[in-house]
């Protein structure tokens, strides 16, 4: 396993006291003084900068889809990174907007993908397998997902000099693994775990229910690595893997929606203390993404009702994340207002 350490909090009385000091009335900014401290907690600084903003999309194809748990063919996966690697997905608009980089990592896309300078080859296998007959994956390519996941975070934090990461994804099919995942790692209730996905009528729904209680009723799985073999996704695992990998290099971690939550969730369910370095961008629409924000302990920055993926939420996160930086760095003391040290 990735080894991660818990922050030291013995610094967080006297941060807390730095930014109660600040030239604003005690506890002004709200849950943004929060996350100042816990920034500076992460960084070990009382000025941090996350200038280096690097979004990972983790992409992969789920063996799921052959039984119809999506509106959508997998296809529509390569089609989409295609997108993405071209600029023109709703990510990268907004990650232009932010002043991010964006990545793709393929983890497991049911294609060969052409190399492209922004993406990264990571890929386990060809998809996985149909999780509502067989395992998804066998135990080794759990591992081989997740330790290629945190050497794509390690070496953005550690080679590139990335401050702060954000993970989201890409994967018709993956709201199925994640709500399989979601239910015996909460645990909670299947039918509560299953929402929409990127869009089903009433008879689509009706069959993905169907499709994910024949896969849960197929093992009683409850360990993380268990759970991850069985049900899947690469991209899930993998995003896991970066988030154990930048939390091993005191990183913060923007987390996207339900599925990157998901996969949050798995990395914390692996090594408790990566909850420190994950930051959850936003409360998604998707049903279970509460679930996973309450097996998480998280409370997410903002609510806007979206459920793209693609990081779309963390990177419209990431100005807050500044944001709180700038608390820390740039705002005069109230001492120094008050004895005209401006």
């Amino acid at each position: 396993m990735i080894p991660v350490v818990p922050l030291d909090r013995s610094r967080e009385a006297a941060l807390r006291a730095l930014v109660d000091g600040k030239a604003k009335p005690l506890g002004a900014l709200g849950r943004i003084e929060d996350l100042a401290v816990r920034l500076a907690l992460i960084s070990g600084r009382e000025d941090p900068s996350f200038d280096k903003a690097l979004l990972l999309v983790f992409a992969g194809d789920h063996g799921l889809n052959q039984a119809g748990v999506s509106a959508y063919p997998s296809a529509v996966t390569t089609a989409m990174v295609a997108t993405l690697l071209a600029g023109r997905a709703s990510a990268n608009a907004f990650a232009r907007v932010v002043g991010a980089e964006v990545r793709v990592v393929d983890a497991g896309v049911a294609a060969d993908l052409a190399p492209h300078p922004a993406l990264v080859d990571a890929k386990v296998r060809r998809g996985t397998r149909n999780a509502a007959s067989q395992p998804a994956l066998t135990p080794d390519e759990v591992q081989s997902a997740l330790a290629r996941g945190a050497a794509v975070a390690r070496r953005a934090v550690e080679a590139e000099g990335f401050d702060i990461l954000a993970v989201g994804e890409m994967g018709i099919g993956n709201s199925a693994s994640a709500a399989l995942i979601l239910h015996r790692l909460a645990p909670a209730p299947l039918a509560d775990c299953i929402g929409l996905g990127a869009g089903h009528d009433a008879e689509g729904l009706a069959r993905k229910h169907a499709v994910l209680a024949q896969a849960a009723a197929r093992s009683d799985a409850s360990d993380p690595p268990g759970v991850l073999a069985e049900f899947g996704g690469l991209e899930i695992i993998a995003m896991a893997g970066a988030i154990l990998g930048a939390a091993a290099a005191r990183t913060p971690v923007l987390v996207d929606g339900f599925i990157a939550s998901t996969a949050a969730l798995a990395a914390i369910r692996l090594e408790p203390a990566a909850a420190d370095y994950c930051i959850f961008a936003h409360r998604s629409a998707e049903k279970g993404h509460a679930l996973v924000l309450e097996a998480a302990g998280a409370e997410p920055l903002v609510d806007l009702s979206m459920r793209l993926g693609e990081g779309t939420g963390a990177l419209l996160a990431l100005p807050m994340v500044r944001a709180a930086a700038a608390l820390l760095s740039e705002v005069a003391s109230l001492d120094d207002v008050l004895a005209g040290r401006l």
